[in-house]
């Protein structure tokens, strides 16, 4: 069975900045200018930021209205003065004239996240939000974007899980887009949830799932044949994905 490689485990301080960040990013519907508005980000990650998302933002060429808007949303929410803001898309636009990452460009937090991780974190999320301003990210948004969280002194594979986060939240449901899931992604797509969360939270997830497609509680619905199939097929799903995740784990 084809799945993704195992991980090396992020340091202890990182795991639980990181895990703290997706739940946030979560519970803010997955925008990522509005977990910076909460959260914050110091004013010496700016010029790093915004160079970086001009970069990803050439990616395909031409840079889109969704790159200007989001690099628009995170000057409001991290409430820039006209001469940030200036300043903010003087770097947008160095980036996006770059065709390679200069190799001190995010050295500050190449030198600071071993120590205060959650920067470059957030860093990492507003690049991989930049990456899936249209969805599910073609290769050159996503080489673009695992370059720069490299450059900035974070492992490429949490990319994975930001786009993960966004691939069960975010992008729809891919249920409709396999009829078995085959990989631990899919697995945790179908339940609506991570492969970072704990066992006893999947298992909730798969539980709440099956209850809402159970014959028994289907039983006292009035649905068509066509309607119970589907609610068949959507069970038998759901526990190839609970299976799947079991074994994995």
């Amino acid at each position: 069975m084809a799945t993704r490689s195992a991980q090396p485990a992020l340091p202890p301080r990182m795991e639980a900045a990181f895990s703290g960040l997706l739940h946030k990013l979560a519970a803010s519907r997955h925008q990522a200018h509005k977990l910076i508005g909460e959260t914050s980000l110091p004013r010496w990650c700016r010029r790093p930021l915004f160079f970086f998302l001009g970069y990803i933002a050439k990616a395909d060429g031409r840079v889109s209205e969704q790159d200007i808007r989001f690099a628009e949303n995170l000057m409001a929410a991290l409430r820039l003065s006209k001469r940030q803001r200036r300043k903010a898309i003087h770097s947008f636009q160095e980036g996006k004239a770059s065709e390679t990452l200069p190799p001190f460009s995010g050295l500050t937090l190449r030198l600071s996240h071993r120590i205060w991780p959650a920067p470059a974190l957030k860093m990492a999320i507003c690049l991989c939000h930049a990456a899936q301003l249209k969805g599910r990210p073609l290769k050159p948004r996503r080489y673009r974007c695992e370059d720069t969280i490299d450059q900035i002194g974070m492992p490429v594979s949490i990319s994975e899980d930001i786009f993960d986060s966004y691939a069960t939240q975010a992008w729809g449901d891919l249920s409709e887009a396999v009829s078995k899931p085959v990989t631990l992604e899919q697995a945790c797509a179908l339940l609506g949830v991570t492969r970072r969360d704990p066992v006893a939270t999947i298992k909730r997830a798969y539980r709440k799932k099956v209850s809402e497609c159970h014959p028994d509680k289907l039983a006292q619905q009035e649905l068509t044949p066509a309607e119970r199939a589907l609610a068949k097929d959507r069970l038998l799903r759901y526990q190839q994905a609970w299976e799947l995740i079991r074994r994995h784990h």
